[in-house]
């Protein structure tokens, strides 16, 4: 079974704790955030001109009502920028949302993304993702896997993995010492190598972004970080993120 701690070990976030570290090397960080319960409920009272200086029973209640009626405008009043440590795979299913939501009809679009370039940046210090198991493929799901793991009791798939991966970085580093461009000699790099990016994004992006990735027919590495997020985006939004969860399920 995979390392369920990964999953879970985001429970014990606390209002103190910004950062959560998910798999071996990455992390998910709240960076910055604008707004709060109290700016969901100020976004929709001042059609009334009213405007309200701390969270009441009644303005929660307006929360919810917001939230089972599909009034998102209010909730894009919020804003929360994350800085994230991913593998590339994981970092590409990420940016696929992101750019995918664009074109359906899911009024969802509230989204900024910059991630580090290996054109600037010499990657031969990177961090490579090396699971605790390999996962066996899914039979009835084409693009899944499940929970049962190959069976490599020695350990020699594991170790290939390994040694492949260095072996590239390796290839990386000669190719640099070398004198070819970094933009060439990424090429090399697997997708296993970890990268960084700065995801802003509104919470109602957020919650459409949680509530798709932590499905379990997500795969397993991108639902441990949205497990992170989730556990982040309730220390600023904790009403909020509970109505409009139950909204997306």
């Amino acid at each position: 079974m995979p390392d369920t701690t990964l999953l879970s070990n985001t429970e014990a976030t606390t209002q103190t704790n910004r950062k959560i570290p998910v798999l071996d090397h990455g992390f998910v960080e709240l960076v910055d955030a604008l707004g709060d319960d109290l700016t969901v409920v100020n976004s929709a009272r001042v059609s009334f001109g009213k405007r309200k200086e701390s969270l009441s029973e009644g303005d929660q209640k307006l929360i919810k009502f917001l939230a089972e009626h599909k009034h998102w405008s209010p909730f894009r009043h919020v804003q929360l920028q994350f800085h994230c440590k991913v593998p590339e795979f994981v970092a590409r299913q990420w940016y696929k949302h992101v750019v995918g939501i664009a074109y359906n009809e899911a009024p969802t679009v509230d989204h900024a993304w910059n991630e580090i370039s290996l054109r600037y940046v010499n990657a031969s210090e990177f961090d490579f993702y090396a699971p605790a198991g390999f996962r066996q493929q899914s039979e009835d799901n084409k693009q899944a896997s499940t929970d049962e793991l190959v069976k490599d009791p020695e350990g020699k798939l594991k170790q290939a993995y390994h040694d492949h991966c260095q072996q590239a970085l390796d290839l990386y580093e000669n190719l640099i010492a070398q004198g070819v461009a970094r933009e060439q000699a990424r090429a090399v790099l697997p997708l296993s190598i970890y990268t960084e990016f700065y995801w802003t994004a509104s919470l109602q992006a957020l919650v459409n972004f949680i509530h798709l990735r932590q499905h379990p027919g997500a795969q397993y590495e991108i639902r441990a970080f949205a497990n992170a997020l989730e556990s982040l985006t309730q220390l600023v939004v904790p009403v909020s993120y509970e109505y409009l969860l139950k909204q997306s399920h």
